[in-house]
């Protein structure tokens, strides 16, 4: 009783207050200063100190390596923890920013078992595999993680935890296998649902809200099935309860090894895709056009020689709750970026040829421009095989520097003009096999203008085929605050 009078007081007491206070400041009309230092804004961003990451393809079946790094280096204590989510083995720890480090996972031969919820007609499974990466202090600022395989190939970039993915490829037609990955780094379970389109448009009956992922583990959807015959799909994977990092794996057989999707900015009326290389093959653009209205697609190839319409990427028009697919047979061998116009939102991938073992290719997707700084944590160079970034500026012309870190150690500023795209080559002089690894860290200049970056390693060499894809996002080291307004109070006298 106590507690519940002293709150029936203060609550009329503290209006009386405000109220005076207001009439007072009214009525005096002058400027009242607290103090005598100068006003102290509040701070536009604060260092991050803790991030998440998850890398669904290590730990279960698969062995392989996380390469980590936090870049630049800072100056404070941190530390990074990997755990193994099969039986919760701790891997070593990483205390060293500003360090590419490359931390060794076995596979696990635990079984795999049906989770207690699962969809009516979609095969659903807990699998033993993933691993979770959990920075703090100095560690968690520019934080970049990826998987790379037994064979020392960069298998995919691990995703932190979010509420909602967006991803965009072939359908069952080309790839046998399309699984969906959801892994709960979190200690509360997730509830997630899954919608799916096709180039017959969306799938009846194909929203997924009875997926339940329990805390520290992961589970898989295998989604040919429900998907046979479509050569395009869209899939939108969304939380209700909790977060999860969600991740598609496709392979051209049901058995065997594939590739994964990277995740797609979410839908927009211009999203870009960075990173197509020079190399020579097939270009396939697959397109998703959420929502009821038809879009009216304008492409635009952003290459070294400047940007112009490709044959194939004029006249598209596309149904409202498609997804598409549209081959660009011109660009074989132009390094590029591709911009697309919309008078709707839409999202997209391309698909080159290439790629690793039993993948249907080698995938880039739509992203936003570099923030603060890109970074890619795994790179090779020597013993074969080029890795290399094509950097594209659709509008104004961009200024970066390029930092190597391992390898050579080289940083050097390139300048990308309006409306072209450049392609530079990394770790030039760098030595062979796992020596060779080295991050790269892409940090846009003042005064540069939208900056889009993809990663590509080649097997070098004439006709050199693509190993792996990878378009480059943002890596912050500030998380940015809101900003807070001053609200004047008018009055009447």
């Amino acid at each position: 009783m106590t507690g519940l009078s002293v709150n029936r007081v203060a609550a009329p007491l503290a209006v009386l207050v405000a109220v005076g206070a207001v009439y007072g400041l009214t009525t005096l009309r002058h400027t009242v200063t607290l103090g005598d230092g100068r006003p102290q804004l509040p701070p536009a961003a604060v260092a991050a100190t803790s991030a998440v990451s998850g890398c669904p393809s290590l730990g279960g079946q698969a062995a392989g390596d996380v390469a980590l790094i936090a870049a630049p280096a800072t100056a404070g204590p941190g530390q990074a923890q990997l755990v193994q989510l099969a039986g919760g083995r701790q891997l070593p720890s990483v205390s060293q920013p500003g360090q590419l480090a490359l931390a060794p996972v076995r596979a696990s031969s635990a079984a795999r078992h049906k989770p207690a919820v699962s969809g009516p007609q979609i095969q659903t499974v807990t699998v033993p595999g993933g691993v979770v990466v959990q920075a703090s202090g100095s560690m968690a600022r520019g934080l970049e993680v990826e998987q790379v395989s037994a064979t020392g190939v960069p298998a995919g970039r691990c995703a932190s935890p979010g509420t909602d993915f967006w991803f965009v490829g072939p359908g069952q037609h080309t790839a046998a296998r399309i699984d969906l990955h959801l892994l709960n780094a979190g200690r509360q379970s997730a509830d997630v649902n899954v919608e799916a389109s096709t180039d017959a448009g969306p799938l009846q009956g194909s929203t997924d809200t009875g997926i339940t992922v329990p805390p520290r583990s992961m589970v898989v959807q295998s989604l040919a099935t429900v998907l046979h015959g479509s050569r395009v799909v869209a899939l939108h994977v969304r939380t209700s309860v909790g977060q999860v990092v969600a991740a598609v794996d496709e392979a051209t057989s049901t058995g065997g090894s594939g590739g994964w999707l990277p995740i797609a900015q979410r839908p927009a009326d211009r999203v870009v895709l960075p990173g197509l290389p020079a190399t020579a093959g097939t270009r396939q653009v697959f397109v998703a056009v959420p929502g009821t209205r038809d879009a009216h697609l304008e492409l635009t190839a952003v290459t070294a020689r400047g940007s112009y319409q490709p044959t194939g990427g004029t006249g598209l028009d596309i149904p409202g709750g498609a997804a598409v697919s549209i081959d660009l047979p011109s660009l074989s061998g132009v390094p590029a970026a591709l911009k697309l116009t919309s008078n709707v939102p839409i999202t997209a991938s391309a698909m080159v040829t290439g790629g690793s073992s039993g993948a249907p290719g080698a995938f880039t997707a739509a992203v936003l421009p570099l923030q603060q700084q890109g970074v890619v944590a795994y790179n090779r160079a020597g013993g074969g095989t080029d890795s290399q970034l094509v950097l594209s500026a659709p509008g104004a012309a961009a200024r970066a520097r390029l930092t190597e870190i391992g390898g050579t150690g080289k940083t050097q500023i390139v300048q990308v003009a309006a409306g072209h795209s450049l392609v530079e080559v990394l770790g030039k002089g760098g030595g062979s096999g796992r020596a060779s690894a080295f991050a790269v860290v892409i940090t846009p200049l003042a005064g540069s203008g939208p900056l889009y970056v993809g990663r590509v390693v080649i097997r070098s060499g004439t006709g050199g085929r693509i190993q792996d894809m990878l378009p480059v996002a943002s890596v912050l080291t500030k998380v940015p605050l809101p900003q807070v307004r001053n609200v004047p109070i008018t009055t009447v006298p």
